[in-house]
């Protein structure tokens, strides 16, 4: 079959009810998160940008770079970036229509899933809330989840996510976390990664991808420790009976070795990329790493005639002093100026695009071995003749042994540091 003839076929088959419903006349290949998490894992080492959607600018410049290396790809929001309460103009409900729009005009011919990052649920007052709030987001297109209950205790982060799991369509992709994210202490253990992928299995789920606190942090990276590869490649291998992958977050401030190795000694599929991208959407300077780089005085650096213009970037700088806003709460300037960079002339607009087009490019095809995983998920697609590839793993646990009350019972066993509290935005 010819590539594409392929493309199409999985156009018609490979969407989701919902996604076909909200964009009946269009030929963006946007497609569970499962499908995603099955390339990657077909090409073997290698994981995939889940760009963090800030802006119209990020989307658009990772769906080019996402093309020019034929990758499968994620475009996401966490909820504290485009929940109901947010500081982006890219929110749960409207990020599918913009990747649609994007993908029809660009000619994008690769799968996108869309994703919502860190669903987060901080207590269990938080669940009658999330139990009306997560159909709705799937009904405006989004095609994979993660609930993050990591911010409570293990055996309450099971059950949040048992009581959630019926509001999450079958086809979609999902993503659990552990050790609540929050940098260098209070790592992710074993046992508790058991815990709940043993729980999940016993009651038939099987999450795509596990988050863990494996010593990165979010945002602006300023410790030097990084992600802790053999840590996260000794719970990958615990976990390998159940056929869950990795979701690597905060990769911003890891050199770009490091990440490679990520892909190369771990099961991971998924990169969230986030405050790297919109700093350079910007125009700012970043390093390797992908951190921006900050002058003596504690302010970042920007490129002249890159991303924004000279005096758009003053006029961002000024209302983010009179706010008294410095470092990562630059990021409240997205939703703040999103309509003024949208009134840029075409020229700036298409270098910022061009710039996250480019740094994007680089991160898929030269460290995370992402290139032609789009191949991957379109045969993986028409092979299965549907939206839902079906579940990856079969039920191990016995449902006996993981009633509520044996969960809390095992819950209470578990010995393992949570640490401060942190940052929860990539």
């Amino acid at each position: 079959m010819a590539a594409q003839d392929s493309f199409f076929k999985a156009v018609e088959i490979g969407r989701p009810p919902t996604i076909q419903k909200l964009f009946p006349n269009s030929k963006a290949l946007l497609v569970s998160g499962k499908y995603i998490d099955l390339a990657l894992a077909s090409k073997g080492k290698a994981m995939t940008i889940a760009a963090n959607g800030r802006s119209n600018f990020i989307i658009r410049g990772v769906l080019a770079a996402a093309q020019r290396a034929n990758a499968a790809i994620i475009i996401e929001i966490a909820r504290s970036e485009g929940g109901a309460t947010s500081y982006c103009p890219t929110n749960y409900w409207n990020m599918a229509r913009q990747v649609d729009q994007a993908c029809n005009e660009l000619g994008i011919t690769i799968p996108v899933a869309i994703h919502a990052d860190h669903y987060g649920i901080k207590s269990e007052a938080d669940l009658p809330f999330a139990r009306q709030e997560i159909p709705t987001l799937f009904e405006a297109g989004i095609t994979s989840i993660a609930i993050d209950a990591s911010h409570m205790l293990d055996d309450k982060n099971l059950l949040a996510n048992l009581d959630l799991n019926k509001f999450i369509p079958d086809w979609a992709g999902l993503e659990t976390e552990i050790g609540e994210i929050k940098g260098s202490q209070g790592l992710s253990a074993i046992p508790e990664a058991l815990f709940l992928i043993q729980g999940l299995n016993a009651h038939n789920i099987f999450p795509n991808w596990i988050a863990l606190n494996n010593g990165t942090t979010h945002g602006l990276e300023a410790s030097g420790q990084g992600i802790q590869v053999g840590l996260t490649a000794e719970i990958h291998q615990a976990l390998a009976p159940y056929k869950v992958n990795g979701a690597q977050h905060g990769t911003s401030g890891n050199s770009s070795p490091r990440l490679r190795e990520i892909a190369d000694k771990t099961n991971t599929t998924k990169a969230n990329v986030a405050t790297a991208l919109q700093m350079i959407s910007w125009g700012l300077e970043v390093n390797d790493d992908g951190n921006a780089i900050q002058d003596e005085n504690g302010n970042f650096v920007k490129i002249k005639n890159e991303g924004v213009t000279e005096e758009m970037w003053q006029e961002m700088i000024d209302y983010a002093t009179e706010r008294g806003w410095q470092g990562g709460a630059y990021k409240s300037l997205n939703l703040a100026f999103e309509n003024r960079l949208m009134g840029q002339p075409t020229a700036i607009r298409e270098r910022m695009c061009k710039r996250v087009e480019d740094f994007t490019y680089n991160l898929l095809a030269n460290v995370f071995n992402a290139g032609d995983t789009a191949d991957f998920a379109i045969e993986a697609i028409n092979k299965a003749g549907s939206y839902d590839p079906g579940p990856t793993a079969e039920r191990l646990e016995d449902p006996a042994d993981w009633t509520e009350e044996k969960i809390i019972t095992k819950g209470a066993e578990l010995d393992t540091d949570k640490g401060p509290e942190g940052d929860f935005d990539d």
